[in-house]
């Protein structure tokens, strides 16, 4: 495999042997179709005419004004399925129909992506299995229904936290051995080469987009660009596009949970320590001994102790800085947000507009500040009446 998907020190494939041919095989596939002329206008055809891009660019008043600065939401909430995770969904179950598979796995956490790939699993006519932690099953109940009515096979995983970390963990074994007919639809910019890239490839249209309306509408990029961070597949595809302009600042916000210094958390390029975890080396949290430790986040998306190999690069080199919004500012700004705007932010991008909503008077008048809406918040309703049940009377 070209460089072993290496992003400096991080990333690889350390995956078990049988698997090697097959991450091999999508690689290959994956280099000959992205640029391929065919591949590249069905999925363009579907990413607007099915999935409903390009995503407007928001001027969100209500932020702007108490931030002090220019603030734009980019409304992948919008999106069918209301998140980004369609972008990738469809990428790579094109990718599998191009390769001759027949059935499709996934993993899920807040269960947008496995909504995503039960969605195009019934537009494309395959077989769909989710795995999801039980934890994530009971807190994000809505997103398991739908799975359930477009087709999917929903499978419960238990053991240790019943979430995001687990449910990958029993989709690698599946996948292990059903390599021959079965395409794994990986949701996030982590995982073993060469899904940290093929997931950055299919999101970039996020930060693609976001380049073209700023210089559009304004003239010139913007002075932030901030996007929540769990695995980092939606901060990756918006910060993808400024990576090189230097005077543009990228800021992932991660799952504080109940605070840093709480030791519950999933703040993984704050508090982690380099080591492995679903086959990529990056940053993850692990105790003295290197075990896994377990995660905590309101958000079942961010709810994940690694984090995507480019993530911990940009977090090294720093060019982009990593800071965290907890589970209490999360309820906040998901309620300031429902209330000023009328908008429902998913619990996972309620982080983002959080971090930007605690920086008030800390920016220019004239700054243009884009926060990344990965996502709608309908999923989470249920979830923050549960801790905010006063806001439903």
């Amino acid at each position: 495999m070209k460089n072993q998907g290496r992003y400096g020190q991080f990333g690889g494939y350390y995956v078990p042997e049988v698997l090697m041919p097959v991450l091999e095989e999508m690689e290959q596939a994956f280099e000959r179709y992205r640029d391929d002329e065919g591949f590249c206008r069905e999925l363009a055809v579907l990413l607007k005419d099915y999935a409903g891009r390009p995503t407007p660019l928001y001027r969100s008043e209500a932020i702007s004004k108490r931030v002090g600065a220019e603030v734009l939401l980019k409304r992948e909430d919008l999106m069918h399925g209301g998140a980004h995770k369609l972008n990738n969904t469809l990428g790579q179950g094109l990718l599998a129909k191009y390769m001759g598979k027949r059935k499709l796995i996934a993993e899920t956490g807040a269960g947008q992506h496995g909504l995503a790939t039960a969605t195009i699993g019934a537009l494309m006519g395959m077989e769909v299995k989710i795995f999801m932690g039980v934890t994530d099953i009971e807190r994000q109940m809505p997103n398991v229904q739908k799975m359930k009515i477009m087709g999917a096979e929903v499978i419960p995983v238990t053991g240790a936290s019943g979430t995001l970390k687990d449910a990958i963990n029993e989709a690698l074994r599946y996948w292990t051995s059903h390599v021959d007919d079965t395409f794994y639809v990986f949701g996030t910019a982590a995982g073993p080469h060469p899904y940290p890239t093929v997931v950055r490839h299919f999101q970039r249209i996020i930060g693609d987009e976001t380049r073209r309306e700023c210089l559009e509408r304004f003239g010139r990029l913007p002075n932030v660009v901030t996007a929540c961070v769990g695995g980092g597949s939606n901060a990756i595809g918006m910060f993808a596009a400024f990576i090189d302009d230097k005077d543009v600042r990228l800021v992932g916000v991660e799952a504080a949970g109940y605070g840093l210094d709480s030791g519950k958390h999933a703040c993984t390029l704050q508090k982690g320590k380099i080591g492995v975890l679903h086959g990529a080396k990056s940053y993850l949290l692990q105790d003295e001994n290197g075990q896994v430790i377990e995660s905590h986040s309101v958000s079942a998306g961010l709810d994940y102790p690694g984090v995507g190999p480019e993530h911990s690069l940009l977090k090294d080199i720093g060019r982009a800085e990593y800071v965290g919004a907890t589970d209490d500012e999360v309820l906040d700004t998901f309620l300031y947000l429902s209330r000023a705007e009328g908008i429902f932010p998913a619990f996972e991008s309620a982080h983002a507009v959080a971090w930007v909503i605690s920086q008030a008077g800390k920016f220019n008048a004239d700054d243009i500040i884009v926060i990344n809406l990965s996502g709608r918040g309908d999923k989470d309703v249920d979830a923050f009446i549960k801790y905010r049940p006063e806001a439903a009377q």
